[in-house]
């Protein structure tokens, strides 16, 4: 049996996770999820909210080692909580995700990518401190093969995505890039483009990069598949 916390992507909480947890423990893990800071049951104002308080609430949710689990955004603060103690991290695996790259913030690898689907779909607010993704634009994004079920609870649980920490630049050091790292890229994902997770995975290790045919969402899409890639990424490692 192995240890997994979940950490969502933007806008979305704890909440994106429920299906994944039964499917792992059905295969016999413990997993569980928390709230980033200004995100789901959590009400850190938005213009507290920093990459080092992401990262910090992470390490506070692990006590034992486990493998951290990030999705899309979630691969900067994963990364950053790695970097900021990696004792109880077993492994960090990165679910069609930001792989950080040493220097740069979320928002210079978004910009940088050779398609920009979520550009029409944002909205800042006027003080520059959270955007959103237009709502009638989310489920062509993120859950065009989600059921209806998925797409409803997500129109009413996705919350403002504070901006500074996405405009935080990050470090790597050997204490997050020597830990075991995987990557989890989506073929028919439509918010970060498949062709940029490809090369984003080009930076792992042989045999740490794997695909899901599903859109951004695979935890809801196809949570049993995503579970049994965590399963299998667990196998790998020596038991604690």
């Amino acid at each position: 049996m192995s240890d997994f916390l979940l950490i969502h992507g933007s806008s979305h909480g704890a909440w994106c996770w429920h299906r994944v947890i039964p499917a792992l423990a059905a295969l016999g893990h413990a997993a569980r999820a928390i709230d980033l800071p200004s995100h789901g049951r959590d009400h850190t104002p938005a213009d507290q909210v920093t990459l080092d308080g992401y990262a910090s609430a992470i390490c506070a949710a692990l006590d034992r080692p486990t493998l951290v689990v990030g999705h899309s955004m979630a691969g900067y603060p994963i990364t950053a909580a790695a970097e900021h103690d990696p004792t109880h991290i077993a492994a960090l695996v990165y679910v069609c995700a930001y792989a950080p790259v040493s220097g740069l913030s979320l928002a210079d690898m978004r910009r940088a990518a050779p398609r920009q689907p979520l550009l029409p779909a944002i909205r800042v607010d006027a003080t520059r401190t959270t955007l959103i993704f237009d709502p009638a634009q989310t489920n062509a994004l993120f859950y065009h093969d989600c059921d209806p079920q998925a797409q409803t609870l997500a129109a009413l649980c996705l919350t403002p995505e504070p901006i500074r920490p996405q405009e935080t630049a990050l470090t790597l050091t050997a204490r997050s890039q020597s830990l075991p790292r995987h990557y989890i890229r989506c073929t028919d994902d439509r918010a970060i483009p498949p062709e940029y997770q490809a090369a984003m995975a080009q930076g792992f290790a042989p045999g740490h990069h794997s695909t899901l045919p599903a859109s951004h969402s695979p935890f809801f899409a196809c949570p049993d598949a995503l579970a049994a890639r965590l399963h299998a990424i667990a196998q790998t490692l020596p038991n604690p």
